[in-house]
């Protein structure tokens, strides 16, 4: 079952960063919104997670904040 995946972001994010390379690595397709150049895509993340820092991660309307690897394994290696 393929998840959607959503993952917000700024450019300088380190985190944001290592949790993209987590998703690619196990080959998990994302949308990615930049939430600095994006003011829409940041009220959402703002909205959804009650968070104003980066990665959140929503996963099938589940949210990560911040990279949190075994999470991101449970909700989307666990079935594989």
């Amino acid at each position: 079952m393929a998840h959607q995946v959503t993952i917000y972001t700024t450019p300088t994010c380190p985190w944001c960063h290592k949790t993209k390379r987590f998703l690619q690595d196990n080959k998990v397709a994302y949308e990615e919104k930049d939430v600095a150049a994006d003011h829409d895509a940041r009220h959402e993340m703002i909205r959804k997670s009650q968070q104003m820092g980066v990665p959140v991660i929503d996963i099938d309307g589940e949210i990560i904040i911040g990279f949190n690897e075994p999470a991101l394994r449970d909700m989307l290696l666990a079935q594989k």
